[in-house]
């Protein structure tokens, strides 16, 4: 960890794979401040006034070709940035997508940078989506399916996730997720 930049830990993966628990245990455990890629969106949906799940698709792409692809990685680094300077040592990133994002980061915070890719079987994956209880982002087979192949096609996806400094397979209980994090943490010596 340099002096100026806190340790970045993003979480990669497809909707589905753990990203989210993981995220929150680190906040709940350690304190640590999430940033969420996709807060840059909403925010971006409310501003222009639009409210559902096809409007922050359209916005998420529309971001990125008005902006180039890397446009939420910008608008993360300026928050690390701004926790940075509040004191923040460690930070985890949420919802990094794409290739020019992941890109973005590693050419502006170097070693500081750890990817963690958590992976599931894309039937857990599916069920575990559709069975969210989050009433804002809820999803048929059919929209998570749609959703995947745009993430991939569109918004380069795959690239963080297969060149992730680790990999947690997901397919068993959440304590047995945690533990695999936890054990990445350690041997990183950010815990």
């Amino acid at each position: 960890m340099t002096e100026d930049k806190p340790k970045l830990i993003a979480l990669v993966g497809m909707p589905g794979s753990g990203k989210g628990t993981c995220t929150d245990y680190m906040h709940e455990t350690y304190g640590w401040p999430i940033v969420h890629f996709g807060n840059m969106v909403y925010e971006e949906v409310q501003r222009r006034g639009l409210d559902n799940v096809a409007d922050e698709k359209f916005v998420r792409e529309d971001m990125r070709k008005q902006e180039g692809k890397a446009v939420l990685a910008k608008h993360v680094a300026r928050k690390v940035h701004q926790l940075a300077e509040e004191g923040a040592k460690v930070v985890v990133l949420d919802g990094l997508y794409s290739w020019s994002e992941y890109m973005y980061l590693v050419e502006r915070f170097g070693d500081d940078l750890l990817v963690i890719a958590a992976a599931a079987p894309r039937k857990l994956r599916h069920e575990r989506v559709i069975n969210r209880k989050d009433a804002h982002r809820t999803y048929t087979l059919e929209q998570i399916i749609a959703r995947e192949y745009a993430e991939i096609e569109n918004l380069e996806k795959g690239g963080p996730i297969a060149n992730a400094d680790y990999t947690i397979v997901n397919e068993g209980p959440v304590d047995e997720l945690l533990s695999k994090l936890t054990a990445i943490l350690t041997t990183e010596k950010i815990v």
